[in-house]
């Protein structure tokens, strides 16, 4: 295979991050005929198909789903260094890189860490939102100082700090029926639109079990991610389970929460590169985002409903 020119996977990620030519021509400050070019001259290169026209605009495929995880690992590398040498050139104290689930990306964990970061003003801050597993790649492979991921955590080798559970809650349109009460149960389901997570994720099988162990029949229309299960949810097309986090940043929105029983827990875990000590700055965050998990529980335990 001819060597890759770095202007055509450059060209490929900033068509994967806005979507359109026209976009990706001022991201790169090229004209759209030269991003179309060094597309088209990768594809041929790879001897694959990376985006389908549809209408007036291209989609990606599958296969260019799957490498564009690839290339980010190798941009979020190379943006490392480029923010090592700034560091070194203002004698900053460092860069704290954070990758987190979307539960907590979305919005609670970004506050979080920016009350926590205006205290140390000589810290930067590198923040990704990513599903569970690029967490765990990326904290492997040292491109992180610090990952939030759910839990359990496959990689028995991985140093990590199981974080505080909270419990999931049931989320629902407001005006439904259901809002009128302020603890809700299996049964409370029963032949309601129901909308579900991913097959095979953990939450998924957890929920799951829980409706099954009390034989509810539930309409099961349409399975997804968390931030769209909400928007999906406010529409006032079925109902769920949820995160406490997502649940929260969806109550302005149109989403209503209660207390579901029996407990269903969301557990998620710190975890820490294996090639050197977390830095007293990650462990330091951890501690902080324990003893809010620690209030925040007890508020959903006496303030819900």
């Amino acid at each position: 295979m001819a060597r890759i020119n770095p202007r055509q996977v450059e060209a490929f990620r900033a068509m994967m991050l806005t979507g359109s030519v026209t976009e990706a021509a001022k991201l790169m400050a090229v004209t759209q005929p030269a991003v179309s070019r060094l597309l088209r001259d990768f594809q041929a290169l790879l001897k694959m198909e990376l985006f389908e026209r549809r209408g007036s605009g291209l989609v990606p495929s599958t296969a260019a789903t799957a490498l564009y995880m690839e290339v980010e690992r190798s941009f979020v590398g190379l943006e490392r260094i480029t923010a090592a040498a700034e560091e070194i050139r203002s004698r900053r104290t460092g860069t704290l890189r954070i990758a987190a689930l979307p539960a907590l990306s979305n919005g609670f964990l970004p506050r979080l860490t920016g009350h926590f970061l205006k205290e140390r003003p000589n810290f930067n801050l590198a923040f990704f939102g990513v599903i569970s597993p690029i967490v765990i790649d990326w904290v492997l492979n040292n491109q992180c100082d610090i990952g939030f991921a759910e839990a359990p955590i496959a990689h028995s080798g991985l140093p990590c700090v199981r974080m505080p559970a909270l419990p999931r809650v049931a989320i629902l349109p407001a005006g439904h029926r259901l809002t009128s009460k302020a603890t809700l149960e299996p049964g409370d389901f029963e032949d309601e639109t129901f909308i579900s997570l991913s097959a095979g994720s953990t939450g998924r099988h957890l929920i799951d079990q829980a409706f099954s162990r009390n034989d509810v029949r539930r309409i099961l229309r349409v399975e997804t991610m968390l931030s769209v299960m909400c928007g999906l949810v406010s529409s006032g097309l079925g109902v769920a389970l949820c995160d406490p986090f997502t649940a929260r940043e969806f109550e302005s929105r149109g989403v209503v929460a209660r207390r579901f029983l029996p407990r269903i827990d969301f557990e998620f875990a710190a975890v820490f590169p294996p090639q050197r000590r977390p830095s007293p700055v990650a462990l330091e965050l951890v501690e902080t985002l324990r003893q809010a998990l620690v209030a925040l529980d007890g508020e959903t335990a006496t303030g819900m409903g």
